[in-house]
């Protein structure tokens, strides 16, 4: 039977922890990973430029790949552009929001912070996630401007300090009349990628709520059953700027099974 082809798309790097429970639940796809790393980060765009943008790229993509589910790995496109890219093409799309229902489900402080790009925590669309699933909890919105770059420069090998980090978490820890924050939604694909480094550097303990695995099965879901062999070729990883890849980011894929692109 043929291998279903999944292309799994980001701005950078954060999309590789959407990468990782998909292909340990599809291990008979072929998977491609496409980094938009020429407009990294998103957050820098102006809304109709995003979309613009995304927009024209999947139509390259979906052309040179055919896949037969498209999984946008990344919270800001998928607050914007998931109602466009349908519109415009016929692929199953599976998008990344902020896990912000488990969050409250599972919060017993009922504090919950929601840390994000700045981007993603201006969205109608964020607000109304929160207005939905997390009425009886107080919600701290956390616009991390620099923790998306500082995960992408770890994985490519460079030195990241602890303080920067630490200081990009901080506001997400609120305590008030006894009751501390107990979960934070991690709504950046990118931010998991530090999540040794945020638990190690958490002033107290908590859950971080990454989507990753409920986005996986979702796809699962979507393929139906498994064709129980392995995946026809080796997964993919595209970067559209064309840059040298680094040693240690090379490595870093190689680990993940992906081979990148020349």
């Amino acid at each position: 039977m043929t291998s279903p082809r999944i292309l799994i798309f980001d701005s950078g790097l954060g999309g590789l922890t959407v990468y990782g429970p998909v292909a340990a639940l599809r291990p008979d796809a072929e998977l491609i990973y496409v980094a938009d790393d020429a407009f990294f980060p998103y957050g820098a765009l102006e809304e109709e430029a995003l979309v613009a943008r995304v927009v024209a790229l999947m139509g390259d993509l979906i052309a040179r790949f055919r896949p037969c589910l498209v999984v946008v790995a990344c919270n800001t496109a998928s607050t914007l552009v998931l109602a466009p890219l349908r519109e415009a093409y016929r692929a199953p799309f599976v998008g990344t929001v902020p896990a912000i229902k488990p969050a409250a489900l599972a919060s017993r402080s009922k504090r919950i912070s929601v840390l994000a790009t700045p981007g993603t925590v201006a969205r109608d669309y964020t607000r109304g996630l929160i207005h939905e699933f997390a009425g009886d909890c107080e919600v701290t919105l956390v616009g991390a401007r620099r923790l998306a770059s500082l995960a992408e420069a770890a994985l490519r090998g460079e030195a990241v300090a602890n303080k920067d980090i630490a200081e990009e978490i901080a506001p997400a820890f609120t305590e008030r009349a006894g009751r501390r924050t107990d979960q934070i939604v991690l709504a950046c694909t990118h931010f998991p990628l530090l999540r040794e480094r945020l638990t190690a550097l958490a002033p107290w303990p908590v859950e971080w709520v990454d989507p990753a695995p409920a986005i996986a099965r979702r796809v699962d879901a979507l393929l139906g059953p498994t064709t129980g062999a392995a995946a026809s070729r080796p997964a993919l990883a595209i970067f559209t700027s064309g840059a040298p890849v680094s040693p240690a980011l090379r490595g870093a894929l190689l680990e993940r099974g992906l081979t990148v692109s020349s």
